[in-house]
């Protein structure tokens, strides 16, 4: 594998900056997380597609626009996947400032004025004090010039994700089951289970929504780009490995709806709702 590679492609901006990243083939700093789709807003193919591809090869979803239009139909548009209130498809944006159609500030300011927290990492080739603050004011959590490392990247989105689990991403328990999604670790009755990237995904989206219902397709948007190929079975493999190291009683499968994990009451067996017989 090639240690460090340098791409550079000119980027359409107010000082027409050359703008550079570079990549190294040392572990990243995002592995701490499961599986999570990022919405990147890059006009510049080269810089769009290493950014890409670098954030792939750690284990990320990336979806890419290429404009401030499509970025925000991309968070806001209903049947995109979007959002109950103030929520979205999308864990984080990695949002670029000279767009074609909506410059990246009219984006950020559209967004937070709608009232969706998703957080905002702007990547800029504008680097003066006076841009930085008019991105951060706007409603952006972080800020990045052009030339950049995609090390600094990762650390800068792990940060952002980090604050935000620490708000609203406490442990999650199920039986003897726990999942910690800040350190990526479950235990199973105290002793650590192996989890693929995916299988781990698709055990916190389950675990985070006791008693919710997730549809195959429902799963395979938080697995999956929407460039990326996906198996007729994909999801269904996840959850025969995720059975088989925590139990097959953990997730049940309701027949042509999906899959869920009940949730959990102290008292004894439910009784059936009216109408049904107990079996």
């Amino acid at each position: 594998m090639v240690d460090r590679v340098t791409i550079k492609a000119s980027e359409p901006s107010r000082n027409r900056l050359t703008c550079a990243l570079q990549f190294y083939n040392a572990p990243l700093l995002l592995s701490f997380f499961s599986v999570m789709r990022v919405l990147l807003v890059e006009d510049d193919d080269m810089i769009g597609d290493s950014v890409r591809k670098g954030l792939r090869h750690d284990g990320f979803t990336i979806d890419w626009v290429r404009d401030g239009e499509a970025a925000l139909h991309a968070v806001t548009a209903p049947g995109a996947g979007g959002a109950e209130a103030g929520g979205t498809l999308f864990d984080l944006m990695l949002l670029d400032l000279g767009l074609p159609k909506r410059d990246g500030l009219e984006v950020v300011r559209e967004l937070r004025q709608r009232g969706i927290v998703i957080p905002i990492l702007i990547l800029t080739a504008r680097d003066a004090v006076a841009d930085r603050v008019a991105g951060l004011n706007a409603g952006a959590d972080d800020y990045l010039v052009k030339p950049f490392d995609l090390q600094e990247l990762a650390a800068r989105m792990h940060a952002l994700l980090r604050r935000q689990g620490g708000r609203a991403d406490p442990l999650l328990r199920h039986g003897d089951v726990v999942l910690n999604p800040v350190t990526r670790e479950v235990l199973r009755d105290g002793v650590p289970v192996k989890l693929s990237g995916r299988e781990f995904a698709v055990l916190h989206a389950l675990l985070a929504r006791p008693g919710k219902v997730w549809s195959i397709a429902q799963l395979q948007d938080n697995l999956y780009g929407w460039d990326e190929e996906v198996g007729s079975n994909t999801v269904e493999v996840y959850i025969h490995a995720l059975r088989k190291k925590l139990g097959s009683h953990l997730i049940q499968n309701i027949r042509g709806v999906g899959y869920v994990i009940p949730r959990e009451t102290s008292a004894s067996p439910a009784e059936p709702a009216s109408g049904e017989d107990h079996q």
